[in-house]
């Protein structure tokens, strides 16, 4: 799963982003097949946000949250996700898992082969 996370207004630290990537790695607990997470924190006087972007399979889940403290909105916004992600897996099962299987593979394989290097 690739993560990304971003910080506007303010500087990230160290503590702040190994617990925002513990959080996003708690999602794999939901759903496996995760692409992607992109979350973004911003700070506006004392308004703290958190916008989470989850790309799965054939869909993007999206969720904010605005608290006082920055930790209290990135464990907002990864509670909306969850229960994103159980809806989303539930409407999964009357798909094809396989086909599901090979498009995740696809997106998610690096761009070089293993083959190429010696």
């Amino acid at each position: 799963m690739l993560k990304t996370i971003t910080a506007r207004h303010f500087e990230l630290s160290d503590e702040m982003k190994s617990k925002a990537e513990a959080e996003i790695e708690g999602l794999k607990r939901f759903f496996n097949n995760i692409i992607s997470a992109e979350l973004i924190l911003d700070s506006e006087k004392h308004r703290k946000k958190a916008e989470l972007k989850v790309r799965v399979y054939n869909q993007t889940l999206a969720a904010t949250a605005d608290t006082d403290d920055i930790y209290s909105s990135i464990d907002a916004v990864v509670e909306k996700i969850k229960g994103q992600l159980k809806k989303y897996k539930g409407k999964l099962k009357d798909k094809r898992p396989e086909q599901i299987a090979s498009v995740v593979e696809q997106l998610t394989k690096p761009a070089t082969d293993d083959e190429d290097i010696e």
